[in-house]
Parts: structure tokens; C-alpha cells; sequence
């Protein structure tokens, strides 16, 4: 099906404190529940992606394909604080009038949960056959995985953590500085803080890929070249991009999310935490991950009662995880597909 919306009209409250009046989560659904209601893959999405998961992992939903509509019943809810049709930073506050803008509250990746949570009992589903997410949509796969372990049968853990570390943080906080130092952000209305939003993207950009993908896709054959180098298109083309479909308040709020992950917190450190996992666990690493390098995924499959750890090779660093969809499919399926 299209897009759809969940609409919950209780106080939503929060782990950081405070409580949001009511929330709107955007989902989209591909295939049919069984009469069991456990046919299910859950799909958890990365940073500025949505609901529509054949838009952005193309090659990864249809017949015969690993998220196969013809076997499963395959589920994606846009997160909470993001912009493609779930509560966020340019939602209106009912109690202002106006949209929340810099005002939106923080949120954690339990936050987002339990907003997946909230479309799972609207949907009537009994079981989760695998969860499975890249990057901080791995995050949320996992946090799922802890906070309902009974639920979840099976984790496709890719390029993620347990833990952002102070590495991702980083290059967090660059982003932010990039977006603080357009004045407009702080105007609080459409449009503030593009400049900044398309900097920050840059930079992001940095992270998601690798000086080898960027020395051969982006070479400048012309050797007398002193100005306009195709990086340089590049780094625009992209950060502009991203400005025509986002905005700098919800980005600055995704990237406050994404510090406050922890599966150790309040829980006696991530060893303990990571016991209360159940589900059997597949981490896959990309060996030219800058971002979230392999040891992150090898640390959850060694503390996990049932963690299997695979790698690939991709050129694409971070960003393989989105494709290298062949190679995904390939050991993914039969974890997926085993008794």
C-alpha cells in the first residue's frame, strides 16, 4: 500500500522528559499478513530516508526479492522527528499555533520504538519475523530487539553500533556548527538554516563514503584544471540536493537523536543490555566504513546469546549498505529464510 498515517491522540511522553500531545506516524506496508499475523519484516531507516522503502533500498522489495511481497508482510514507519509525514520539528504545537522548529523536544532511539510500536498493534501484528536496519536504522532495530525481546525473531544488524561514539558524534556536532552558522536557523521559519543544511551535508558526505570512491568517481580528467573541479560540483550537486527535501531544523533534531544512542544506558552498561537480546542476530560490516568501522558490528555478534558476524567488500564505504544490494541478498536470505 501507499503511504499511510497512524494518528494517536494521547500524551506520547518521552525519555528525556516531557511529553508530546499526540503524535502522527507516517508508514507504508508492501505484501499481506497471514492469518498468523508473523509473516513480518520490520524495516528501520536511515537519517533523512522514509517509509517508502522501495524508493530508497531499490532492488530490496518485491517478488522474489529479499524483502519479497509474495512471502512477507514488509513494514517501514517513518520515525518520529523526521519530516516525511511523522510528528517533527516542522509540525505544528498545538499549544503555539506554529510549527516546533528549534523548540521540538529530544528524543531517543526508545522514543522512536515505541512509535513503532504504536503502528504495530494498530497493524494487529502477533510476531516479528527479522527486524532489519542500516546505520541508525540499525540502531533502532536493535533498541527494538532489547526493549521487546519476545517479539522479534531475527536482527539484520548493518553498519551500525551499539553505542554512537565519540567518532559519529563528531561529525555530528560538525554538521551542527555548519547549520548554527547560518543566521537564519535561528529565525524559526521556512527556510531557516538551508545554507548551513547544505554545508552540513558536505560534510556528511565525507563520512558516508571514502577517499577511494571520491578518487575514482570524482577525477578530473583535464589536468590543466585550476577551478570548477568536479568534487567541488559534486559536494554542491549533493548538498543541494538534500535541501529541495529536507529541512535544518529536522536535520539538527536527527543528529541530536542519533548522540543519545546507548542500549547501556539505565540498564547496567551495553554487556548487560545486550543479554536481554533473544533474537538471533546477523551483523554485517562494510570493510570501508569510515562511519561505523567493523568492529562496532563485531562487538554486538560477540555479546549476543546468538550473533553471527559477516563482512563485505564495497567501494562505497558507509553508504554500501544502500548498495550493494546483491551482496546483501546473498547473506541476508538465507538467515532470513532458516528454520
Amino acid at each position: 500500500m501507499g503511504l499511510q498515517r497512524l494518528k494517536h491522540e494521547k500524551p506520547f511522553p518521552l525519555e528525556a522528559g516531557g511529553t508530546l500531545p499526540g503524535v502522527e506516524i507516517a508508514y507504508h506496508t508492501y505484501g499481506t499478513l497471514n492469518a498468523e499475523r508473523d509473516n513480518v519484516i520490520w524495516v528501520c531507516h536511515a537519517l533523512t530516508a522514509n517509509s517508502d522503502v522501495e524508493e530508497w533500498w531499490p532492488g530490496m522489495v518485491g517478488p522474489g526479492k529479499l524483502l519479497d511481497t509474495e512471502k512477507y508482510f514488509i513494514v517501514c514507519a517513518n520515525i518520529l522527528g523526521s519530516c516525511y509525514g511523522s510528528t517533527g520539528p516542522m509540525s505544528v504545537n498545538p499549544e503555539t499555533g506554529r510549527p516546533w522548529y528549534r523548540s521540538f523536544p529530544l528524543m531517543t532511539f526508545r522514543d522512536v520504538v515505541e512509535g513503532h510500536e504504536l503502528v504495530r498493534r494498530h497493524l494487529g501484528i502477533r510476531k516479528i519475523r527479522m527486524v532489519i536496519g542500516g546505520s541508525i536504522g540499525g540502531q533502532q532495530a536493535l533498541e527494538y530487539c532489547i526493549m521487546y525481546p519476545d517479539l522479534i525473531e531475527r536482527l539484520a544488524f548493518l553498519a551500525s553500533s551499539v553505542q554512537y561514539a565519540p567518532w559519529g558524534i563528531a561529525f555530528n556536532q560538525s554538521m551542527r556548527l555548519a547549520i548554527e552558522a547560518d543566521a537564519t536557523f535561528f529565525e524559526d521559519r521556512p527556510g531557516g538554516g538551508d545554507k548551513g543544511l547544505r554545508a552540513a551535508r558536505s560534510l556528511a558526505l565525507l563520512s558516508y563514503r571514502n577517499d577511494t570512491i571520491y578518487n575514482k568517481t570524482q577525477q578530473d580528467e583535464d589536468d590543466d584544471k585550476l577551478t570548477g573541479f568536479r568534487a567541488i560540483s559534486y559536494q554542491n550537486y549533493q548538498g543541494d540536493k538534500l535541501v529541495r527535501r529536507f529541512d535544518a531544523y529536522t536535520y539538527y533534531h536527527l543528529l541530536n537523536l542519533s548522540d543519545t544512542h546507548n542500549v547501556g544506558r539505565g540498564r547496567g552498561g551495553k554487556e548487560a543490555a545486550l543479554r536481554r537480546v533473544k533474537a538471533r542476530v546477523l551483523a554485517i560490516g562494510i570493510s570501508s566504513d569510515l562511519l561505523f568501522p567493523t568492529y562496532e558490528q563485531k562487538y554486538l555478534a560477540e555479546h549476543v546469546a546468538h550473533g553471527t558476524y559477516r563482512e563485505i567488500d564495497s567501494l562505497y564505504g558507509h553508504d554500501g549498505f544502500l548498495i550493494e544490494t546483491e551482496k546483501l541478498t546473498g547473506i541476508i536470505r538465507p538467515f532470513l529464510e532458516e528454520e
